[in-house]
């Protein structure tokens, strides 16, 4: 009788929908305006309301104001009156957003007649996704190559860019190697491009239509190429230094500061900018390719060539500026104060230049390769972080975060509150925004999903939803509450979703607490999701627990596992704001454990996708279950190696065994509905060189033999204390 009931209620709903007739008006045209109102017209028809037309009477309109500047760049206003809403932008991009927050509400259930007013306004003016293109990839991979085809598609690109705008990314750079001759036959360099005319003029189409959907969605594009690097056709056909074809993907070698090759770069930047007029701007990167090249040298290397090709196109452009981090001549430099002036100095030039279009976005990766650890700036790339960029502050450039993902790929994770404390951490008048993406992952082609029932995506970054949507909305607007997120899985699975919200910002803490704990420098050093990182081969492998004990950690308030020891057996304390190892095992098990109790009710039978979705909660949830017990093992066994105590190597491998026992739920849970996957990580050591093994693939049950060991390496210990 309930469910007859409630069945017969949302009848009457679809019903009542069904005879609104709503009116969408548009006060001026454009492509953003095309935009705006297309995504209202789908959520309106999607929730069975009727479309008006002009000559047919409405139930309710929905007016898209002209633009009020005086609202402020991407800010909006939602005014409401009996019968009619009014959208108002402070630009093109304030009125996109203000026409998705109302499609939203619309999507949610919400009838047009009881959307409330509000209004918003950015916190931050950049936030933008780091895309790493798969043709001429920065790595060399399988791993990142079989994306080829599907980033070639414009379907693939159109729901990226749909997803972006729904989030309020509004920008979207391009990382490639050499990607000009992708887009372009040079002028006075044509044999650079290796392809036929009908291949180029495929390319060609490919990069117009990203840059055109881009900018009916508001959404600046940049291309930021890696220096110095040309084609091999270059090299072949105009006798230049066959290195900087990078042919063998070695990015730490000397650079080639040669006429030609300057010139070379300097025509195709260009040319790049007057062929592609809805290209927003351009970024440098200085590091890889500038072997043997000074601070100063490699400044004025892309001064000559990015910066003058810049000021020789026909049109202004906007500039990424990524702040170097090699203090020597050699490419795997450290940081220092005389590199951050001599920096500051070269950005504050650029800004000053009238036909850059400031501020420049002068670009750090946060704590190196991996933002999702602690939102407390440790480190970046290449060490510390001096104050030279924020004192005094600046006026033509502001600070951008890359926050790199080389943690998680294939298990979706989402904590509100980590993007809120790590965006209001950074909350700095100096701050202009953040970069979201990976090295060594793109968000493409779904290689993750095992083949069964139907499921709800199609691509890579759709699984990862949650992931996108707390970033892009939360550095929007700080203040956007968990509801909105929530709101998203009631949408997409009912009320049985209703806590999966709070049961990943619960489970998916794990990634974040292990690599506060584990310290960590470039991307391979962690790799969070499969808890593995460099073994002392510099292979990537299951963290051993003899590395677990001795291994640093990132966050300064946590406590590494032989510093307590050595404490504890000394009679030391720690103050309450250090988060100790037998502290942090004790949330770990806290948090997830609720999560699974969280999770437990929901029923998933004939709804794939809602499988997936839970089942990535409870991987979660087991891997930080086995982290806690492997932590107390690991303080165990260091306490007997110290002490010799039995009664502590009993309790080593009794901790070890249970973490064993957590990895094999996790392999459990995952072998059904995960295939062995592709991992860029994956590498072996050749010369020093890590070396790509297309052959290697990553699944949890692959480690279960590592994570064995750890149990024998406990039943094997010896102790110190006789020595």
């Amino acid at each position: 009788m309930i469910r007859l009931s409630l069945l017969l209620i949302l009848l009457g709903l679809c019903k009542m929908a069904a005879a609104q007739r709503v009116l969408i008006q548009t006060a001026a045209r454009s492509p953003q305006t095309e935009f705006a109102g297309k995504q209202l017209a789908n959520a309106l028809i999607g929730s069975h309301y009727t479309l008006a037309t002009a000559n047919v009477p409405a139930d309710f309109v929905i007016q898209l104001a002209p633009v009020n500047p005086q609202l402020g760049a991407e800010a909006y206003t939602i005014d409401v009156a009996k019968n009619q809403l009014t959208i108002t932008g402070g630009d093109a991009r304030g009125l996109i957003y203000g026409s998705l927050s109302v499609a939203e509400d619309i999507q949610n259930g919400v009838a047009p007649q009881k959307i409330t007013a509000r209004r918003e306004r950015p916190h931050l003016a950049l936030r933008a996704i780091k895309f790493d293109l798969p043709w001429d990839t920065y790595r060399h991979s399988y791993a990142l190559d079989l994306h080829y085809d599907t980033c070639r598609d414009t379907l693939y690109w159109k729901a990226f860019l749909d997803m972006m705008a729904t989030n309020r990314f509004n920008a979207l750079s391009l990382w490639n190697l050499h990607p000009y001759t992708f887009m372009i036959r040079p002028t006075n360099f044509p044999a650079a491009t290796p392809f036929n005319e009908q291949q180029l003029a495929e390319w060609q189409t490919l990069f117009r239509s990203i840059f055109r959907m881009a900018k009916e969605r508001a959404i600046d594009t940049y291309l930021i190429p890696f220096n110095i690097f040309t084609s091999p056709e270059f090299s072949k056909a105009y006798n230049v230094n066959p290195a900087v074809n990078n042919l063998e993907h070695r990015h730490f070698i000397d650079g080639d500061t040669s006429a030609i090759v300057k010139r070379y770069t300097r025509e195709c930047v260009t040319q790049v900018l007057n062929e592609y007029p809805d290209l927003t701007g351009f970024g440098l990167t200085l590091g890889e390719g500038m072997g043997g090249m000074t601070p100063q040298q490699r400044e004025d290397w892309m001064t000559a060539t990015i910066i003058e090709g810049m000021r020789l196109a026909n049109r202004k452009t906007k500039l990424i500026h990524r702040i170097p981090f090699s203090s020597t001549t050699g490419s795997l430099g450290i940081t220092s104060v005389d590199t951050e002036k001599l920096t500051r100095k070269s950005i504050e030039r650029e800004g000053g230049l009238d036909f850059i279009d400031g501020p420049v976005w002068a670009d750090l990766k946060y704590n190196w390769s991996h933002a999702h650890s602690t939102p407390t700036l440790v480190k970046v790339h290449g060490g510390k972080l001096y104050d030279t960029y924020f004192s005094p502050n600046p006026t033509a450039y502001k600070i951008t975060w890359t926050a790199r993902n080389e943690d998680f790929f294939c298990l979706r994770w989402g904590v509100p509150d980590f993007v809120r404390t790590h965006i209001m951490t950074n909350n700095q008048a100096y701050v202009g925004g953040y970069f979201l993406g990976s090295e060594t992952y793109i968000p493409a082609k779904d290689y993750f999903t095992k083949p069964g029932g139907p499921v709800a995506w199609k691509y890579a970054f759709e699984r990862q939803w949650l992931f996108y949507k707390l970033w892009g909305r939360i550095l929007y607007n700080p203040e956007t509450p968990d509801a909105v997120f929530n709101a998203e899985f009631l949408r997409r699975y009912g009320p049985s979703a209703s806590r999966l919200l709070e049961a990943y910002a619960l489970a998916s803490a794990t990634p974040l607490r292990l690599a506060s704990a584990f310290d960590f420098t470039w991307d391979f050093s962690l790799y969070s999701e499969g808890m593995m990182a460099h073994d002392e081969a510099k292979n990537v492998s299951y963290i051993s627990v003899n590395q677990q004990i001795t291994q640093p950690t990132l966050d300064p308030d946590y406590v590494s596992v032989i510093d307590y020891v050595k404490a504890m057996l000394a009679n030391g304390t720690f103050a309450d704001t250090k988060m100790t190892p037998p502290l942090l095992a004790g949330k770990l098990e806290a948090d997830c454990r609720k999560a699974l109790e969280l999770v437990k009710p929901i029923q998933t039978t004939g709804n794939r996708s809602l499988q997936y979705e839970v089942a990535d909660v409870k991987a979660w949830a087991n891997l930080g279950l086995h982290l806690a017990e492997k932590l107390r093992g690991a303080v165990a066994l260091q306490t007997y190696r110290t002490t010799g105590k039995e009664a502590s190597k009993r309790a080593a491998v009794q901790h070890l065994k249970l973490a064993l026992r957590y990895w094999d739920e996790v392999v459990a849970i995952t072998r059904p509905l995960y295939n062995d996957m592709p991992l860029v990580h994956l590498s072996e050591q050749k010369s020093g060189t890590p070396a790509q093994n297309d052959k290697l693939r990553f699944h949890w049950e692959k480690l279960r033999p590592k994570v064995a060991e750890d149990v024998a390496t406990a039943e094997g210990a010896q102790s110190d204390s006789g020595k």
